[in-house]
């Protein structure tokens, strides 16, 4: 017997929408495309939500660009340096918000690219705004996307670059808070955990300066700790611990301070009486060890913010780049310090 092969079904479109729905497809456009300068009821939105579903239709999101003149997409570059659950929060709420506000948010992986290298990679895309994390951006990438069609570039980050619109953390101020915190509980002898990662420079530098900046003039001790993220290596610097002579240690963050806290408690230390530790980030995880570890809570801008702030420069692609001063930072007291 031969077999005839399945004939492949046509593709949906916007017509076999609106007859579906008893519309036209121009209702069929407002609507799915969420065209706000035109009224539609919302039991016609209901009709037409629900004939796309039923058909598996979905706008055509190259078709759509040609006619605004520019694409719906956000790119964000993923960050080549390891994040931790409270970044990875954000960015989620982030996409979520610009999602809400009918953009398409595509994270890209550019592996091996750095800097104005990366940018004309993200260029080839053709993004109507691109969101870059952490620093390496130059003016000259930054002119790339913006003649390949990017509307708005925005970088969150430490630094700000020309042409870019900044959403700028200080990240001094959290290593401000925890040594003002220790030194305020009778700490003098501080040591600061320097993660040896690679790329976490741009974050634990700034927060070793605001460590020296809160204890500038005072009769404390700041010694840096280089320390990688591996239990062998909080093992090593645990076992020194003693002839360092450190009463208090500030460990980064909230990742790095657990695995040092269990090395120095391996090695008979008590924490707090003989060490204080502090991290940052204010994870769930450390509420629930023992001592409860003392943190720096960090007040990152909300998805919202930051997501009408892309919209705002999408719409308005030649006013002037403005910067965004964001990232506050407060000590949560525990056992740990």
């Amino acid at each position: 017997m031969v077999q005839i092969p399945n004939t492949p079904r046509s593709v949906p479109t916007s017509a076999d929408v609106a007859r579906l729905a008893g519309v036209s497809r121009a209702t069929v456009s407002y609507v799915l495309n969420n065209t706000s300068a035109v009224r539609i009821s919302e039991p016609t939105r209901r009709r037409v939500h629900q004939a796309a579903k039923e058909l598996g239709y979905v706008p055509h999101a190259a078709a759509r660009s040609l006619r605004a003149g520019h694409s719906r997409m956000v790119l964000m570059p993923a960050p080549a340096v390891p994040v931790g659950p409270l970044y990875s929060q954000f960015i989620s709420d982030l996409q979520s918000a610009l999602g809400r506000l009918d953009y398409t948010v595509v994270q890209y992986g550019s592996v091996g690219l750095h800097g104005d290298e990366a940018a004309r990679a993200w260029a080839e895309l053709r993004p109507v705004a691109v969101l870059v994390p952490g620093s390496g951006l130059g003016p000259q990438g930054v002119t790339v996307l913006k003649r390949s069609g990017a509307r708005a570039v925005v970088t969150v980050g430490p630094e700000c670059v020309e042409g870019a619109h900044a959403v700028q953390m200080d990240h001094s101020a959290v290593g401000f808070s925890a040594a003002r915190h220790l030194y305020e509980r009778g700490r003098r002898r501080i040591g600061v955990v320097v993660p040896a990662e690679g790329g976490l420079e741009v974050f634990s530098g700034p927060r070793l300066d605001g460590v020296r900046r809160a204890l500038a003039g005072t009769d404390a001790t700041v010694t840096e700790l280089p320390l990688a993220y591996e239990e062998e290596a909080a093992a090593r610097l645990a076992a020194r611990w003693r002839e360092r002579g450190l009463d208090a240690v500030f460990a980064y963050n909230d990742e790095y301070a657990m695995l040092l806290m269990r090395a120095l408690q391996d090695e008979g230390l008590d924490v707090p009486a003989d060490t204080a530790v502090i991290g940052a980030d204010d994870l769930m995880l450390g509420r629930l060890l023992r001592p409860r570890l003392s943190t720096v809570h960090i007040e990152l801008p909300s998805g919202r913010d930051l997501a009408e702030l892309v919209d705002r420069a999408v719409r308005d692609p030649a006013a002037v780049p403005t910067t965004h001063k964001v990232l506050g930072a407060s000590v949560v007291h525990r056992d740990s310090s």
